[in-house]
């Protein structure tokens, strides 16, 4: 793995503290919080204070004394009360960013493929076209999973569908309610069904809500969804196969609509998949004396030392024998620890499962499952409207996701035109700038937030080409591509840095940050960094570039050491946005 300069520098700066014989780590060296007086700064005299090494200041003036010969610092100061004050060779700056840009991951990645990482994101359910509220899962996870892997780990994703429970009973009994006579309700039939579906993603989503609301006031067609749901469980080959269609119907839907937020999986299982760990799991809670039995439920207690009660129980069977939800969490996370092997999983879930997901991991605790795997909830807040409620449509329903990704595109599409921006380009390009502008407007929206935090959705803020959002770093990629497409035309070619100005030098400093930002991201799961780090270095550019007037440097080799500098940014800026899943453009 490439270093960083501070690597370099925390190096050197630990061996002159081990030469006063002070820990190695003393010498840990940060970016300088004054960049007007210094590129960098050691504080490790003050902390050395503390463990007896007397006055900072002489401590540090002391540690500047064994410094050994090195190439990268240019000129070092100790200010009182005991900081060390840095600053690099420029030659050296330029060193360091030439090795870090000829990677191309920037140095982020690490032979990380022992250490598999399963995120859970999406959670969309059978039968119902995905809504705004599926939003924010698609876009964090499947961020997420792109730094994850781009930092070096093995990454397993996962949609973890909503495929089982009493909702397939109601849609087995609305179907067998409006086509009475199709084979999957015979039960003399075992083999031989149709591979069509008799029903469309459009019938379910109108069976699914007419039958929820119907088994909500009338008792006997709770009973008969029920019912439905056990036999499928069971295994009734007519249910099973209709059960299938219904899945495939839904996930072609779903594949849609996330082919255009341009998101991916690789396994597509659903809650029905858990169910053949369920027994197992079970019997091992028994077995451990975890679970008990209340009431005729079967139950996970959490207590403390006294005998208290810490939180609610997590309840894995009802008194009629129907399994929960929880129980279905628990016996994925069962598969995902026991047969998938993974060390990390990660559940890119709305915050306000919360509750349910400290029972689930209290009870995952119990088992031992955390001696060899992380489980984390990296929950998010809500997408809301202007009003800081829940985002809907103008009639107060939820909106589709679907019909909100087409907004947006009418929106980019309008943007586009104000600005004038490819209005003489063809046809078929204009409608891919517009698409692409207007995920882009989508996902910066919601990534630039921590995640945790709810944020108010206005699309007509989101899609400015101005202002920290997804078009405003697009139009700044294609900038710079049509920069070294115009000094390409004269025959100006990047080429080496050379030592940088000032004007240089803060730009060279932001795409240096880059590993560090992308560290964070990863250990907070938190993608808001990435953005704000890719909006800065956006605008540092565009001051770059106001100051430096590139096509008209008379000295070739600074010219060229200008453009390499330029090209450098364009390769990040493609790199961040891709990990946030935001396509590019050549030109707008």
């Amino acid at each position: 793995m490439l270093t960083s300069i501070e690597q370099d520098l925390s190096q050197i700066f630990g061996e002159a503290f081990e030469l006063l014989d002070l820990p190695f780590e003393l010498g840990q060296v940060q970016r300088s919080n004054r960049p007007d007086l210094a590129d960098f700064q050691c504080n490790g005299a003050m902390a050395a204070a503390k463990l007896g090494a007397g006055n900072p200041f002489v401590t540090a003036e002391s540690v500047v004394a064994k410094l050994s010969e090195n190439n990268f610092v240019e000129t070092l100061s100790v200010v009182r009360p005991g900081f060390i004050n840095i600053l690099v060779k420029r030659d050296y700056l330029a060193q360091k960013l030439s090795q870090l840009a000829s990677d191309q991951t920037f140095g982020c990645a690490e032979d990380l493929s022992g250490h598999k990482v399963m995120i859970d994101f999406g959670g969309p359910n059978v039968a119902k076209s995905m809504h705004v509220g599926h939003l924010r899962t698609a876009i964090i996870g499947d961020s997420l999973q792109r730094i994850f892997r781009f930092k070096g780990y093995q990454v397993v994703s996962d949609a973890h569908l909503g495929d089982w429970g009493t909702q397939m009973g109601m849609l087995i009994e609305g179907v067998k309610k409006r086509q009475p006579d199709l084979i999957y309700f015979d039960p003399q039939v075992t083999t031989g069904y149709p591979e069509e579906s008799p029903v469309t993603i459009a019938d379910l989503e109108e069976i699914y809500p007419t039958e929820s609301a119907l088994c909500k006031t009338d008792p006997t067609a709770a009973e008969k969804a029920r019912k439905a749901t056990l036999e499928l469980q069971d295994g009734r080959a007519g249910y099973r196969t209709l059960w299938k269609h219904f899945v495939a119907v839904s996930v072609a839907t779903l594949k849609r609509d996330y082919g255009e937020l341009g998101v991916g999986f690789d396994l597509w299982k659903g809650e029905s998949d858990a169910d053949p760990f369920i027994p197992p799991l079970l019997e091992e809670l028994a077995n451990k004396a975890i679970s008990i039995q209340d009431q005729g439920a079967l139950i996970v207690p959490f207590r403390d030392e006294a005998g208290e009660n810490v939180m609610p129980p997590l309840i894995l069977r009802k008194s009629d024998g129907a399994v929960m939800y929880g129980t279905t969490d628990l016996a994925t996370l069962y598969e995902r620890v026991r047969d998938d092997k993974a060390q990390t999983v990660l559940y890119v879930v709305d915050g306000r499962q919360q509750q349910h997901f400290k029972q689930v991991f209290a009870a995952a605790d119990l088992l031992g499952f955390n001696e060899t795997t992380q489980y984390e909830h990296s929950y998010f807040g809500t997408v809301n409207g202007k009003d800081g409620k829940p985002f809907k449509t103008r009639s107060g329903g939820v909106m589709k996701l679907h019909d909100l990704i087409q907004m947006a595109k009418q929106q980019a599409r309008k943007k586009l035109a104000e600005s004038n921006f490819g209005a003489d380009f063809p046809e078929a390009e204009k409608e891919e700038i517009a698409h692409k502008v207007a995920i882009a407007t989508l996902k910066f929206a919601d990534l630039r937030n921590f995640r945790i935090k709810d944020y108010i959705f206005d699309l007509e803020k989101f899609s400015e080409f101005e202002g920290k959002t997804g078009p405003y770093l697009l139009m700044q990629v294609a900038r710079i591509k049509s920069i070294l497409r115009k000094a390409q035309a004269v025959n100006a070619e990047a080429g080496d840095l050379l030592a940088t100005s000032d004007n240089e030098k803060t730009l060279s400093f932001r795409l240096l940050s880059f590993q560090a930002t992308i560290d964070r991201t990863v250990e907070k799961r938190a993608p808001h960094y990435l953005c704000e780090h890719l909006y800065n270095l956006a605008q540092e550019f565009s001051s770059f570039y106001q100051k430096q007037h590139i096509m008209k440097e008379a000295d070739k080799a600074k010219q060229a050491s200008l453009l390499r500098l330029s090209e450098i940014c364009m390769q990040q800026l493609e790199v961040g946005l891709q990990l946030l899943g935001i396509e590019t453009l050549e030109r707008m």
